[in-house]
Order: structure tokens, then C-alpha cells, then sequence
């Protein structure tokens, strides 16, 4: 009689080339959740996601009766659901500055990966330029901590990560000698077990 595998309570309907999906990923690895990921496409896009989801989009998260579909939430609620190790600061002051950081990615940076990868070609480049000069502008922060406005790996670098590693799919390439700062802190946060096992066949495939 063969062993039959016990499925996971937590379910992660996850997009395997979307950076939301990716930066979930990376906490349940960091964390090492079990969970069983399913991977949503245009070609497969399971019919119960439009029943947990008002949106019927990636990422959602199915954790037994519970039904998140935020990333920033998730990213929370797996935080405080499995507190080892944590990646929010333990004092509120440090705490609310994260979430700050957290909220301006999600303002300022995110909405221009989605004008490249989405746009027309003259905003695609706008896009492209404005997100180059950004990452240029931020990588003296990284000569003090070792990641982002911190001594250890937060949120905010699940946040960020994926975009880093999107950047040559995105078509942006960085001036090696102008920004050394941020080229060690994106060696530091690839080199991470939790983000190697957090990527998706098709993020793998998006660096050599």
C-alpha cells in the first residue's frame, strides 16, 4: 500500500512570473511554511479561485476557513501566524517605519514595473528610466546596513527582492560602478535559502 501525502492546510494560488506572488513566496520559504503552492496561468486558472477571490486573481492565500488576498496582508498575518524568524522589528517606532517603506515600494516602485511590463512603449521607457534612477538614488543606503534601512532581512526586502530580480527582464541595467552598495545587498538577498526555494521555474529563468 503506497504512502499517501497529507495536503497541507494552507493553500497559496500563486502567478510564477508576477513579483506580488514572488515576495509571498519568499516569506513562507524564509519561514519554512508548508503549503501547498498552486500555480495560476491564463491557460490554468482553477475555477474555486473566483469563489475565495472577489478579484479571481494571484496572490491568494487559503489558510483552512481564512482567505487573504493582499500581499502586503499575507506577508503580515504569516509574520505574526509563524513569529520565527521574525521579519518585522520587534518595537513599534522600527515596525511603522517598515510598513512605511513597505507602503512607498508599493506606491512609488510598483506601479512602474507594471508601465513597463503593461505599457505603451514611450510610458514603458519613461517607466524604465524613472525606476533606474530611483535604485541609482537609494544605493548609499546600503554602504551602513546590510539590508534595507536594517541589520537584518524584513518584509521590506521580501518586498523588493523580486524586483531586483527582475530588473534585466525589465530591461533596466544598473552602472556596476556607480552603485556597488546595491549590487552586494542583491547578491546578499539572492544568495538567501529562502529566496533561492522561493522562486518559480520562470523566475529562474529570468537570470542566466
Amino acid at each position: 500500500m503506497g504512502v499517501v501525502a497529507k495536503r497541507s492546510s494552507m493553500i497559496f494560488y500563486s502567478g510564477g512570473d508576477d513579483h506580488y506572488s514572488h515576495r509571498v513566496r519568499i516569506v513562507l520559504a524564509e519561514k519554512g511554511v508548508a503549503v501547498d503552492i498552486v500555480e495560476v496561468t491564463d491557460e490554468q486558472h482553477p475555477e474555486e479561485l473566483a469563489d475565495l477571490n472577489p478579484y479571481n486573481s494571484v496572490p491568494t492565500l487559503l489558510d483552512r476557513d481564512l482567505v487573504l488576498y493582499e500581499s502586503k496582508v499575507m506577508m503580515e498575518y504569516l509574520d505574526e501566524r509563524f513569529p520565527h524568524p521574525p521579519l518585522l522589528p520587534v518595537y513599534p517606532v522600527a515596525r511603522a517605519k517598515s510598513r512605511l517603506w513597505m507602503h512607498r515600494i508599493e506606491r512609488e516602485w510598483c506601479p512602474l514595473v507594471e508601465q513597463i511590463q503593461r505599457g505603451t512603449k514611450k510610458d514603458a521607457e519613461k517607466a524604465r528610466k524613472e525606476l533606474r534612477e530611483s535604485l541609482v538614488g537609494i544605493s548609499p543606503i546600503f554602504e551602513d546596513m546590510p539590508y534595507f534601512m536594517s541589520d537584518e532581512f524584513t518584509l521590506v526586502d521580501c518586498c523588493l527582492a523580486p524586483i531586483l530580480w527582475r530588473l534585466p527582464v525589465l530591461g533596466i541595467e544598473l552602472p556596476e560602478k556607480q552603485v556597488k552598495p546595491l549590487m552586494s545587498y542583491m547578491e546578499r538577498l539572492f544568495d538567501r535559502d529562502g529566496f533561492k526555494a522561493a522562486l518559480s521555474e520562470s523566475e529562474r529563468e529570468m537570470r542566466p
